[in-house]
């Protein structure tokens, strides 16, 4: 049986996202990030595309590391100007039907009880097609303008957002019973005190008490997102995580890292096709080779590499700026995303050579860190199934060079193709989000993390109803 491919949209509430410059384009629309219109007209398009979702990402800083300053950045419109994500979701929801909402949040400067509510909220509102993308944070600039010195330390991230998971589950899953709801007219009793619990938590970050805001919604916790693929970071995501972003610079890194998370999914109690995986691509494609050839090349005369530069000095913790472009960087560690030199070491190995920083510029300068893959939509077709089939990844994150007119060119040669072989489904299952991606219900499976935290699961720590703890009158 012809296995199934998965698209997902890549894109930010900013220009240009991870294509530095290509907001000078003629044809790049993203300059109207701060249209309503744009961003509907674009969920509109995905959807005739069939594509699973938008996973929209965010940051709350500058990446002011290459040169020591934002300057750079700012100049060059490397995510900034950027707006808040959440607020497109409910505008998208209203004008589509199916397509999900994969929203990135971090877990280091907002606490998460107000958090819990307005995913909860944003559930309702689309029907069950909310995902949250966990973040740990990586900018040194947005610790400090929280009011820190700078980032925690990489590991330390990841263990104070594990706790907030705890609160997040407890809240979603463990506070309100299904049935809690009656709306009983007659007796004018809207929900039952009984049925409605207080989760008790306190913790080494958080000290939670009281019950969730929010009533049930359709997928109760929102489908969890993550894209750390750093030892610590692929550990998270085996415990939570039910879609999975990664970046590869090669085939050979992406069927590693694949490998290394369904290892790891299969270690936590799970199944190894549990959560599904997306990598980081380009697609550049046309009518022809020729034409596509001719249109990646017009997009390089856009190209920023300076804007390149600040982007992987933000990713990896290292100023790109006291390097020669044509001095090898070494494996160097630092302190923001260290899945990103990890894959720069491997693929240097493979490569028989150290990459430079002129490669990571020229790499960097259409998409971000996943390759381009440039070709006709029967050579795009073929590229796709062959890593598919080679490196076991269900599916493509796909960034833009120019937006929507990457997107409309892959919906335009790419998709047709792919279902006239039957790997692209021609229409959406019905139901939530989770059901989209898995087709085992709306709500987390019992396996998961998560649905321990249920009222009588095995990590349940509500301390009683609202009414056994003396909170409502008769």
């Amino acid at each position: 049986m012809t296995r199934q491919i998965r698209f997902n949209a890549f894109d930010m509430n900013c220009v240009a996202h991870q294509s530095s410059g290509l907001w000078r384009h003629p044809q790049d629309r993203s300059r109207h990030y701060n249209d309503i219109d744009y961003w509907t007209s674009l969920a509109r398009l995905l959807e005739s595309g069939t594509f699973d979702g938008i996973f929209i990402a965010d940051v709350l800083g500058t990446y002011d590391v290459y040169g020591g300053n934002n300057v750079a950045a700012i100049r060059n419109g490397a995510q900034i100007p950027v707006n808040d994500p959440v607020l497109l979701v409910s505008a998208m929801a209203a004008v589509t039907e199916h397509l999900g909402f994969g929203v990135t949040a971090g877990t280091a400067y907002e606490h998460p009880y107000p958090f819990a509510r307005r995913m909860s909220s944003l559930d309702h509102l689309t029907k069950g097609r909310v995902g949250w993308n966990v973040v740990t944070g990586y900018l040194p600039s947005a610790a400090r303008n929280m009011g820190h010195d700078d980032q925690s330390e990489h590991d330390a991230r990841y263990d104070v957002a594990s706790e907030y998971l705890d609160v997040l589950y407890k809240l979603w899953e463990g506070s309100w019973e299904d049935d809690a709801v009656i709306e009983d007219r007659e007796k004018g009793v809207f929900t039952d005190p009984e049925k409605v619990h207080e989760i008790g938590h306190r913790g080494e970050n958080y000290t939670v008490p009281g019950i969730h805001l929010s009533e049930p919604s359709v997928q109760r916790s929102p489908v969890i997102y993550q894209a750390g693929a750093s030892p610590r970071g692929v550990a998270f995501a085996a415990d939570n995580a039910e879609a999975i972003f990664v970046s590869a610079p090669s085939k050979a890194v992406l069927k590693s890292t694949v490998s290394r998370i369904r290892d790891a999914l299969e270690k936590a109690g799970r199944d190894r096709h549990s959560a599904t995986i997306y990598t980081l691509l380009t697609v550049i494609t046309d009518e022809t080779h020729e034409q596509a050839v001719a249109k990646h090349e017009d997009y390089l005369r856009y190209a920023s590499e300076e804007g390149a530069l600040v982007f992987m000095s933000g990713w990896t913790g290292i100023d790109l700026s006291q390097y020669d472009l044509d001095q090898p960087i070494g494996e160097v560690q630092g302190n923001a995303i260290q899945s990103v030199m990890q894959n720069f070491a491997e693929s240097a190995k493979l490569d028989g050579r150290e990459w430079t920083v002129r490669d990571i510029a020229r790499f960097g300068a259409i998409g971000g860190l996943g390759p381009i893959f440039v070709g006709s939509g029967v050579e795009v077709a073929d590229h796709l199934q062959e890593l598919v089939d080679e490196t076991d990844v269900d599916g493509f994150n796909l960034a833009y060079a120019v937006s929507p007119g990457t997107w409309e060119d892959v919906i335009k040669h790419v998709v047709p193709e792919l279902r006239a072989r039957g790997a692209y489904p021609t229409e959406y299952v019905q139901g939530s989000l989770r059901e989209k991606l898995h087709g085992r219900g709306d709500r987390l499976p019992e396996e998961h993390r998560g649905a321990s935290f249920r009222i009588g699961g095995s990590r349940s720590t509500s301390t009683g109803s609202v009414a056994d703890a003396g909170r409502v009158t008769t």
